[in-house]
């Protein structure tokens, strides 16, 4: 693609967090002009008086080739391309919104993670009842927004329902520190993208109890094996779980204190309301509504998911990080390659 093809891209972020406004500087930085939409009709005016994203991603002047805007369809209009960016239970609401000014025949992607709240299915399955046939990609993969934003060499994975419209968002989104692969497993890209969240939780909660290393690295390599599980019952490939929105996604959302998940279990540890900690981190934490449509996906498809079961207990059944942990050390001896 040459420079004035690129700079011919308009591209519609339907989300204005942390997340949208960082993509919106790679797309920006790629020479692509973008609207950014947020709700919030305040958030947007602040937006535009600061030229910059003070309550989501402070620090980082939003260029002029992005206008903020909370009119939906002033967004949509002649965009080339669209990403949605939305928390997982708003993203049914959002698509609802959009689909009366969608332009016949233009591809939906997104880079939310997390499963529809109200019925548990995937996100792709929600996108084709409301936005009929379309083609439809996803984001995902190992990404802080805050490090994206700042340039540092990141890698993510782009899965589509047509091998072209893979191609064409990964080029949309691809710069000299940003690598974006093309994958064609739909159903395996969101479930490592979601499920690991609330492995995270179950990370942080570990470490703010004070097991250390040694305990974090099972929790990553028993909870990979939970999500791969899932994912293989709804239909994924096992090998996607290998790769960027697999294993690394989940090692990134367990590892560093970026993470809101890890955070929230950091909290839960040390005592705090699910409630309180989630007020004071401010943002969204996926794991929470993810935890919940996770133990009814698993109960569903009769899927073994201990870890992810003991979060939800924690977040749903007043079982205390203690006891959650105690649960998982008395469970009986099993070969480790036992599915």
């Amino acid at each position: 693609m040459d420079e004035d093809q690129v700079r011919s891209e308009r591209i519609a972020i339907v989300g204005a967090g942390s997340w949208g406004t960082a993509l919106g500087l790679l797309l920006c930085g790629n020479g692509h002009e973008v609207r950014l939409w947020g709700h919030d009709p305040t958030h947007i005016a602040d937006l535009l008086a600061a030229r910059e994203n003070r309550a989501f991603l402070p620090g980082f002047p939003l260029p002029a080739s992005m206008l903020p805007t909370a009119d939906l369809a002033a967004a949509l209009h002649d965009a080339t391309a669209v990403l949605v960016v939305v928390p997982s239970q708003f993203f049914a609401l959002v698509l609802r919104q959009m689909a009366p000014v969608l332009a016949p025949g233009l591809g939906v992607a997104w880079a939310t993670k997390g499963f529809d709240p109200d019925s548990g299915r995937l996100l792709h399955e929600v996108a084709g009842d409301i936005l009929g046939s379309r083609d439809v990609g996803i984001l995902s993969g190992p990404s802080f927004a805050g490090e994206v934003a700042r340039g540092l060499p990141t890698a993510v994975t782009v899965a589509a329902s047509a091998p072209g419209f893979a191609e064409r968002l990964a080029e949309l989104v691809r710069g000299p520190r940003f690598r974006a692969y093309t994958h064609d497993d739909i159903i395996g890209v969101q479930v490592g993208g979601a499920a690991k969240n609330v492995i995270a939780i179950a990370t942080g909660i570990a470490d703010g109890l004070g097991f250390g290393a040694n305990t974090r690295a099972a929790l990553i390599t028993r909870g990979l094996a939970e999500v791969i599980r899932l994912g293989e019952a709804l239909g994924a490939r096992r090998e996607t779980f290998m790769g960027l929105a697999g294993l690394g996604d989940l090692v990134l959302t367990c590892t560093d204190n970026q993470s809101r998940n890890r955070r929230l279990g950091l909290a839960l540890a040390a005592g705090r309301p699910a409630q309180d900690a989630m007020a004071e981190i401010g943002q969204e934490v996926e794991g929470v509504v993810t935890a919940r449509a996770v133990h009814a996906m698993a109960a569903r498809l009769g899927v073994e998911m201990p870890i992810s079961t003991e979060v939800h207990a924690v977040l749903y059944a007043g079982t205390t990080p203690a006891e959650a942990t105690q649960h998982l050390l008395e469970r009986a001896g099993r070969s480790e390659l036992d599915e």
